[in-house]
């Protein structure tokens, strides 16, 4: 049994035809694989930004409700470590640079082996004091290390998310014609920097002569006209674009294998990104608007069941641990003779990594989507939460969304829960008075202490963009948000499913007292 999880990041589900005929990027390979596919319609982000969305893939579980960016938990059960306890082989290949950054701990090393593929925003790779090439003039960001890091890429196949997918087409040919894989592509193309060669910008013309391919992440300024965001938009296709051809050579390699018939084959992403909807660009500083929080879902089964149907249940990325466990649940005997045949024979040469399952695992809050796909229910969930940690917590049943803010100006009580205390390229608790952090057993269903930090301090008393308003939205009718609702009994109804849902995800308590749901 076999499982190919292809995840691009930055991915905007708007900018694909599969969902928007009359998008402009080009992606023939991408429609390409959603033709072989289920598409799944009304898939949401569960927490974001990058390493939130990956420990809810890898945990099966909400991070956004207990802490943001931050590293794989000494607590966690993760996906790759159960497959590897029944037989199942994992690798990843990468070019996310935060997998190497502090914060990003432990994701790759869950995995058997991993590549990882340098080069991407602010990876440092490229070693040079003196300062870089720059544009004489540039609208957004242009940053140092990816200035020095771009040297080295002549064409399109020199970039990193090329050689990811080409790492990956070299990983299927090495492994041609063995089972019991679990193969993780991941992408970090389309992400900002929006930086393609030159064979891709030119399928996107513009007369905008000013160098801007990294937004900044806030409301667009008097620089930021109609013309200069069409080009960012441009910027982003084409970076989407070349990221496509390279994915064409996954699938060929898959076609000449002939892998469609005996593997499961998932397809998505973490999070969008704003590129001027709503007057901003970027992302984590806004209301999780739909460009940032509805994602792409493609699902292949094999041998090309219900390939080209759609999928109208609600959906989140914490659904792909429980679906691809499930799949793999199968053979799962004759496999464990196999491991432990494996296992006995790396004893031997002193080699191999021998994994323990732990004796105990966090209840998984994901839900299988086997019921979808064997289309035996048309619905797993009534409601989905997601967000950012901190941030309004958000609710969405598909037809409506909710945005719950903050009930008071400095957003508080507000907790961050961790054993492993680094975030975002930083240390948690080294600058904070001795009464913001404290360790004890804080956290349903986690045996062992974890730190507790006030964060309350940490954020501003005057939310930006709208942060402090809870938003209404009939989704079905205005898939843009642009049109807030006005009904309380219909908000009543939300924050009531809200409150339940967070029970269910295990929120900490003071959530609730954040959020005036008390």
């Amino acid at each position: 049994m076999k499982t190919i999880l292809i995840f691009m990041d930055t991915l905007n589900r708007h900018m694909l035809r599969v969902y928007n005929p009359e998008a402009k990027a080009v992606t023939p390979n991408i429609d390409r694989l959603a033709e072989k596919s289920m598409v799944f319609d009304k898939h949401f982000i569960g927490s974001a930004p990058c390493m939130p969305a990956r420990r809810d893939i890898l945990t099966g579980r909400l991070n956004f409700l207990e802490r943001g960016w931050g590293p794989v938990e000494p607590y966690d059960v993760t996906l790759p470590q159960l497959l590897r306890a029944q037989g199942v082989f994992t690798h990843i290949t990468t070019d996310h640079s935060h997998y190497t950054s502090i914060g990003g701990e432990g994701y790759m090393q869950q995995y058997d082996t991993w590549d990882f593929n340098r080069g991407q925003e602010t990876d440092v790779w490229e070693s040079r004091l003196e300062e870089p090439p720059a544009p004489r003039s540039y609208l957004g960001r242009v940053g140092r290390q990816y200035q020095w890091n771009r040297q080295h890429y002549k064409t399109d196949g020199d970039r990193p998310t090329p050689r990811t997918f080409a790492s990956a087409v070299k990983w299927l040919k090495n492994n041609e014609d063995r089972d019991d894989y679990f193969l993780t592509v991941e992408a970090f193309d389309p992400h900002e920097p929006f930086d393609a060669s030159e064979e891709f910008k030119a399928m996107y013309p513009d007369s905008f002569d000013t160098f801007y391919e990294w937004p900044r992440y806030d409301a667009l300024n008097e620089q930021e006209t109609p013309e200069a965001v069409e080009h960012l938009r441009n910027q982003y296709c084409a970076t989407l674009s070349m990221a496509d051809k390279w994915l064409g050579k996954l699938l060929d390699e898959m076609d000449r294998q002939d892998l469609w018939e005996d593997t499961l084959v998932i397809f998505t992403s973490d999070h969008g990104h704003m590129l001027g909807e709503h007057g901003v660009t970027g992302k984590n500083r806004y209301h999780a608007w739909n460009e940032m929080s509805r994602i792409p879902l493609f699902i292949h089964l094999p041998g090309g069941r219900n390939a080209g149907e759609r999928a109208e249940g609600v959906t989140q990325n914490i659904d792909l641990f429980p679906t691809i466990l499930e799949y793999f649940s199968r053979e799962k005997e004759e496999r464990m003779e196999r491991a432990q045949r494996r296992k006995e024979q790396d004893k031997k040469n002193l080699a191999g990594r021998m994994f323990i399952p732990p004796d105990w695992s966090m209840p998984v809050q994901g839900r299988s989507l086997w019921s979808l796909l064997n289309r035996e229910k048309e619905k797993i969930r009534d409601y989905a939460i997601y967000g950012w940690f901190g941030k309004p917590v958000n609710i969405t049943d598909g037809e409506y969304t909710y945005f719950r803010a903050a009930a008071n100006d400095k957003n508080a009580p507000l907790y961050l829960y961790a054993a492993g205390l680094t975030s975002f390229e930083q240390y948690l608790g080294c600058n904070l008075p001795g009464e913001d952090i404290c360790a004890g057993y804080f956290l349903k269903n986690v045996p062992m202490p974890v730190f507790r930090i006030d964060m309350s301090r940490k954020t501003p008393e005057k939310p930006s963009m709208g942060l402090g308003e809870n938003r209404l939205y009939r989704i079905s009718h205005d898939p843009g948000q642009l049109h807030p609702l006005t009904d309380p009994l219909l908000e009543e109804k939300y924050c009531q499913a809200l409150i339940k849902t967070m029970k269910e995800h295990d929120a900490p308590e003071e959530q609730f007292e954040r959020l005036g749901l008390i």
